[in-house]
């Protein structure tokens, strides 16, 4: 029969172990969070190749806490991993909307419905980012196309009806969603106006020289 003491002696160990792995995984799940986010400030540079580096990065990070979480999930399934994940997916998102104009899925990514929809919903943000850059050069017909993109997420976003409860944290995010997306319409309407104005007045310059031109010849 054991003693008390050998079983508090193995009930800690137990415990110190699993305490490390806890250390070891909230470490992972950091770094799996920085390198999204520095994917995603490579991809707004237009350095695709170190962005998708990082991502790949970030992508074996993410599958090693998963293996973990099949003997430990108690451990990796916190709320600090799900962050990650949400990170992860906007980035990935973000990614392949750019390079490849399409939607990546849950399933490409491995991440819950849960943690892709609220990485979704942050891409409305990065895009907003996307359009204020084509408008300073002057690429206003891309950052339409971006605010269609915002318009686009935000619609199936608000598609999901009742699923909203079960998504905490989605109906904040779509309102600061809403925000930007309306935000960015204004600036975006600005400009076109401004442009508009811009080309009218350089109309009015050339055919104001060329009646001073035909003028001056009379």
């Amino acid at each position: 029969m054991s003693s008390l003491e050998n079983i508090i002696q193995q009930i800690k160990n137990e415990l110190t172990t699993k305490n490390k792995i806890r250390e070891d995984a909230h470490e992972c799940m950091r770094k799996a969070t920085s390198l999204s986010k520095q994917s995603i400030l490579l991809l707004h540079q237009k350095r695709f190749d170190s962005a998708q580096k990082m991502l790949n990065d970030a992508q074996t990070i993410i599958t090693n806490l998963q293996e973990q979480a099949k003997e430990y999930p108690e451990i990796i399934y916190s709320g600090m991993f799900s962050a990650a994940l949400q990170e992860y997916s906007e980035a990935n998102i973000l990614f392949t909307l750019v390079k490849n104009d399409r939607f990546t899925t849950p399933s490409e990514l491995n991440v819950s419905p849960v943690d892709y929809i609220l990485g979704l919903a942050d891409v409305i943000g990065e895009y907003r980012r996307l359009a204020l850059d084509y408008l300073r050069e002057g690429e206003v017909e891309k950052a339409i196309k971006c605010l269609e993109i915002m318009d686009q997420i935000f619609i199936q976003l608000l598609a999901l009806d009742e699923a909203y409860m079960l998504v905490p944290g989605l109906r904040h995010k779509s309102d600061i969603a809403r925000r930007i997306i309306e935000t960015t319409r204004g600036d975006i309407t600005l400009e076109v106006r401004r442009k508009a104005l811009e080309d009218l007045l350089k109309k009015f310059e050339t055919t104001q020289r060329k009646t001073n031109r035909k003028q001056t010849k009379t």
